[in-house]
């Protein structure tokens, strides 16, 4: 019998073009040869031209969800998007660490903290922002903003330099996360920043990449924070894991298909193709 490959569960909104949301992350965890699992928060209208309209999901179809999925199946790592709402922020934040029950806290929690699409639609609610920043960082074990993110929920006028993501990234250590990484893949120098606690300390590494130039760049904040879930879900150590999310991006662009009339979708099963060129390479040889 095949062994039993990691359940990750995604909770986030609903992308109709798959280039984000709950159907990308599924992607990316089948690509990490993990078992994706999902609740949807919200659902929006639309495609690579962007978002046009989001309505939330009922937050006691959200628990109901998330309820039934820890009931049945073990949960190696949970990678939380878009929530729409403060309602049902509040519904998973009372998930993840549930009054007066004996569950065990869900392992490897990483928190994608999406606020705005790249097209300017908010993505999640000012009184959802706040619960995020009051409830939901304390309970991850990652949070992945990007710099825009970052600014926003630690107020800093700008987060665009290396030293601003590290004070970012301090700011956020003080409202409860145990290890961020601010990626700034957009920047004019692309760069990731990890920083997490250790009994030594706060320690830091830097990631940096060349800035790709490519239209196929919808979902890469998604395809990174599933990524490091996936990793973290195989047992891999916070540093390897953005690592390797990072290269996986990286790869999923570059690889990206020119699809839409607006901005594309990364290429999450990129892999698929080169395994075929191989097979067919093989069969060639033969």
């Amino acid at each position: 019998m095949a062994e039993k490959p990691p359940v990750v569960l995604t909770i986030a909104g609903f992308d109709p073009s798959s280039g984000a949301g709950v159907t990308a992350d599924i992607k990316t965890i089948a690509a990490h040869s993990c078992y994706g699992v999902s609740c949807i928060t919200a659902i929006t209208v639309q495609s690579t031209s962007g978002v046009k309209r989001v309505e939330a999901v009922d937050p006691a179809l959200v628990t109901d969800t998330l309820e039934e999925l820890v009931a049945d199946l073990d949960i190696a790592a949970v990678h939380i998007g878009m929530l729409g709402t403060e309602k049902v922020a509040k519904a998973v934040a009372d998930f993840l660490k549930p009054a007066g029950s004996d569950r065990s806290r869900l392992p490897n929690v990483v928190l994608d903290p999406i606020l705005k699409s790249s097209s300017g639609a908010d993505l999640l609610d000012p009184a959802g922002t706040r619960l995020l920043i009051e409830r939901l960082i304390p309970l991850s074990d990652v949070v992945t903003p990007n710099v825009d993110e970052a600014a926003v929920i630690t107020g800093m006028k700008k987060v665009e330099e290396l030293d601003e993501m590290k004070a970012a990234a301090a700011k956020l250590h003080e409202m409860g996360a145990p290890a961020v990484v601010v990626t700034g893949g957009h920047l004019e120098k692309a760069m990731d920043l990890l920083s997490f606690i250790t009994k030594r300390g706060v320690e830091q590494e830097v990631f940096k990449a060349e800035r790709q130039r490519s239209n196929s760049t919808h979902g890469t904040g998604c395809a990174f924070a599933t990524a490091m879930a996936c990793h973290l879900a195989l047992d891999r150590g916070l540093a390897e894991a953005t690592l390797l999310a990072k290269t996986y991006v990286s790869a999923a662009i570059s690889n990206g298909q020119t699809l839409g009339k607006g901005t594309g979708p990364v290429h999450h099963l990129y892999r698929m193709n080169q395994q075929r060129r191989a097979a067919g390479s093989g069969n060639e040889s033969s």
